[in-house]
């Protein structure tokens, strides 16, 4: 059984937080960088050139690519091997946040009720999802989550008879009804199959994978691909003022689901989409 005191867990996951809303992932980067290559539209390219400026001013001058630094999402992958001293586990993921964002003057977003929206202060607390997996390792992924993007976001209860065809459809219809509100080039993220809440949590667990890294299932693959063609197709393009470029890349998650029901949820993020993953 191995030891892993929650001091580490803070000090990892505060780490964690200033470097997703600091620097973005390579492979984010690399698609921004190459669609200002790409595009064809002349306002479009601006748009791309100003934004691949924006991420070379925030890593050299050490400031946040975004004004609106996220809601802390935190995957925390637990080895059954693992035993946490200290802190309660929760207690201490939301300390990692807190310190996180007071000390990378990173902007806090959160509310304490949905209603009486009276700011925390801290940004805490973050949305936690665990998993419980073979070893003696702990992995975490923060993904501060903004939320223009976030609102754009649906889940669709879809009958099985739809299809691949009725799944192209939501994810279309999403991204127009979206428009520019997602601060586009987006990076769209699909959950497919489980229940309702399952396909959500896939869709937003398939944003925090590389953009590099396509489906291992080929009917899958083939999905991302024919969906960010199509997505580009629309014209959107960056900024919404127009283009080739309107999603950088598409990614899948599945899962299986009940005879009777095909859930998709749509979770749309725009190209900062931040993430950062390390084990202890």
């Amino acid at each position: 059984m191995r030891v892993i005191r929650t001091e580490e867990i803070i000090q990892q996951i505060k780490e964690m937080c200033i470097e997703a809303n600091y620097q973005l992932a390579s492979d984010v980067e690399s698609r921004v960088r190459g669609a200002f290559l790409k595009e064809t539209s002349v306002l479009g390219r601006q748009i791309l050139g100003q934004l691949s400026e924006n991420l070379d001013i925030a890593s050299a001058d050490f400031i946040p690519i975004c004004q609106d630094t996220g809601m802390a999402i935190v995957f925390i992958k637990i080895g059954q091997n693992v035993h946490i001293e200290g802190l309660n586990l929760e207690e201490a993921i939301n300390e990692g946040i807190r310190q996180g964002y007071e000390e990378g003057y990173l902007r806090k977003s959160v509310v304490k009720d949905p209603f009486i929206r009276i700011n925390t202060k801290d940004n805490t607390p973050g949305i936690i999802h665990y998993d419980i997996v073979p070893g003696d390792q702990i992995e975490i992924t923060v993904a501060p989550k903004g939320f223009g993007s976030e609102n754009m976001s649906r889940v669709y209860m879809l009958k099985p008879s739809d299809g691949i065809e009725g799944v192209k459809q939501a994810v279309l219809e999403t991204v127009k009804l979206a428009g520019p509100n997602a601060c586009p080039p987006i990076v769209v993220g699909i959950g497919i199959g489980g229940s309702f809440e399952k396909c959500a949590l896939l869709a937003k667990k398939a944003l925090t994978r590389n953009m590099n890294q396509p489906s291992d299932q080929e009917h899958i693959r083939t999905l991302e691909e024919d969906l960010l063609f199509e997505i580009n197709e629309l014209g959107i393009g960056p900024g919404g003022l127009g283009g080739k470029t309107t999603a950088l890349g598409v990614n899948i998650e599945t899962y299986p689901t009940h005879i009777a029901g095909l859930p998709v949820a749509i979770n749309i993020c725009c190209h900062v989409n931040r993430h950062v993953t390390r084990v202890i």
